[in-house]
């Protein structure tokens, strides 16, 4: 994953919301000089790092809280006008133990996302 981060030279920031410190870790190395690792995942293992990237390259870590949902309405807004779409591995609903169980082992890649057999949610039936 991270040669595929690294051509154009990098990414300038990497959103870390995994549950898992050491694949927080490899993700690192994919910053552009100057790039910021932007924490608010809370992993239950170390994230254990190599510092050399960061002090060479000029790249920072920083931690942070979700934040309020205007916050979220903000970062969505954003996230719309600069294209930026989240990078996501499907299931269809009826996998969802299987979804729950790669995630859990930690081979998921990237977020988990649970699909309905239209690929929405499905609209709640009248009673």
């Amino acid at each position: 994953m991270r040669a595929s981060i690294t051509v154009g030279g990098g990414a300038r920031a990497i959103l870390a919301t995994g549950t898992s410190g050491d694949a927080m870790a490899q993700l690192v190395p994919g910053l552009a000089a100057c790039g910021k690792f932007i924490v608010v995942g809370a992993p239950a293992d170390p994230v254990q790092l190599n510092v050399l990237p960061l002090i060479f390259g000029g790249r920072s870590i920083y931690g942070s809280l979700t934040g309020t949902p205007i916050d979220s309405e903000d970062t969505l807004a954003f996230s719309v006008l600069q294209n930026i779409r989240p990078m996501i591995e499907t299931f269809p609903l009826e996998k969802a133990a299987d979804a729950y169980t790669r995630m859990m082992q930690g081979q998921a890649r990237f977020r988990v996302v649970l699909v309905t057999k239209a690929g929405t949610a499905q609209k709640p039936t009248a009673k």
